[in-house]
């Protein structure tokens, strides 16, 4: 079983960090604030959800580490490290 990302967020309190999507811990969640790449990469990302405000959770990783899947406005999709990191995202938890 992996663990968290070690962001204080994913754990307790109610300190916001931001990270890019590839580095979410399973099980983490965060919200999307900014979607970057080059243009074909971040329509594509827009495309499949990843707009600002979406929720979106990281639920497993593949064996040797990429692809993730992710749950994002109620379906699940996997996508490689490289286009992960183009997803900036901002978790924070409450006490």
């Amino acid at each position: 079983m992996e663990e968290n990302c070690g962001f204080p967020a994913c754990g307790e309190g109610t300190t916001v960090q931001t990270c890019t999507l590839n580095k979410l811990g399973i099980g983490c969640q965060g919200c999307v604030v900014a979607v970057g790449g080059e243009v074909e990469i971040r329509r594509r990302l827009l495309e499949m959800g990843f707009c600002n405000g979406a929720t979106v959770e990281a639920v497993r990783r593949a064996p040797m580490g990429d692809p993730t899947e992710f749950r994002l406005r109620g379906y699940h999709l996997s996508l490689r490290e490289e286009q992960a990191k183009h997803v900036k995202i901002e978790t924070k938890t409450e006490d």
